[in-house]
């Protein structure tokens, strides 16, 4: 998709350690720091440019629903922050950050009201991956599948809602979520413009995705790999096939068979892949052996020469 080689600089982290940073500063005294970090115009008129980001650190409720509130954002971070700066750059991801930060805090300025909550990841992240990854299902409490694109919706008719109700504060949220879902869609979708002359430039036809082919077809050779000479062929086609640079995940993240498809797509699966069946060639070799002795030891007998 977007992925810039060998420039994930894991920003997501920093956004993490920051949110559980801020939620000790909140936990000590929630009203000083509400004075001191929530977005206030006047304030950053005098100096106090920190609340132009600082707003965006802040859990909503109190006591263990504080706490509760901090898990599901850390997650939610993780989750779909990772995934979408695994997927574009981190060069992307932080302008996603900003862009929306700023242009909620803009529509807050103008609208002479104060800005305290995690509104970029609960409403900006969650359009933006719903974009990027549609088919991607999400699990509540371990059982019920959810797509993530209905749980989008979800939060855009509760957020819509609350800008009718009369929520201001929703006003700023859905204006910062809307720029940063504009800002992904301007690397989607082609705009076709007009030529000198009044004439239209043709579209350029879609180029067809030949990474994803050849790391499906390399899958497919993967599932259906059995003798050791086979899975020592694959390992050295997934080792010509490597592409330098590229962030891979760790071993416990091999999971090209998931429905979203985002390893098939991934410039380093061939190294993933590599890996994989390194950690399967002794248990190939075994199986080979036991196949090979079980069909020596159920084939008929050779029949003795007749004797001259």
């Amino acid at each position: 998709m977007f992925r810039s080689r060998g420039q994930n600089l894991r920003s997501v982290f920093v956004l993490l350690f920051l949110n559980v940073a801020f939620f000790m500063l909140e936990h000590q005294d929630p009203e000083k720091y509400a004075r001191v970090f929530r977005f206030d115009w006047p304030a950053v008129t005098r100096g106090e440019v920190w609340r132009l980001l600082t707003w965006q650190f802040t859990q909503a409720g109190t006591g263990w629903l504080e706490a509760l509130s901090l898990f599901v954002t850390l997650l939610l971070l993780y989750m779909m922050g990772t995934a979408m700066e695994e997927a574009w750059g981190t060069r992307h991801f932080l302008v996603l950050f900003v862009l929306s930060t700023l242009g909620a805090a803009g529509v807050a300025a103008w609208l002479g009201i104060p800005l305290l909550g995690t509104y970029f990841v609960y409403y900006t992240l969650l359009f933006v991956y719903a974009a990027a990854f549609p088919g991607q299902t999400l699990y509540l409490f371990a059982v019920v599948p959810v797509r993530v694109r209905l749980i989008a919706m979800v939060s855009c008719a509760a957020l819509v809602y609350g800008v009718f109700a009369g929520g201001r504060a929703n006003i700023a949220a859905l204006t910062g979520a809307l720029l940063g879902l504009v800002y992904y869609l301007m690397y989607r979708v082609r705009v076709v413009a007009p030529a000198a002359g009044g004439q239209t430039i043709p579209p350029v036809p879609p180029r067809i995705d030949t990474v994803a082919l050849h790391n499906a077809a390399r899958w497919a050779a993967v599932k259906h790999a059995r003798s050791g000479a086979e899975v020592e062929r694959l390992i050295a086609q997934c080792e010509r096939d490597t592409v330098p640079g590229v962030n891979v995940c760790p071993p416990a993240d091999y999971k090209p068979d998931h429905t979203d498809g985002y390893c098939i797509r991934c410039e380093g699966f061939a190294e993933c892949s590599a890996r994989y069946l390194r950690s399967r060639v002794p248990a190939a070799v075994a199986a080979a052996t036991v196949t090979a002795a079980a069909t020596a030891a159920t084939a008929p007998a050779p029949e003795p020469a007749p004797l001259v």
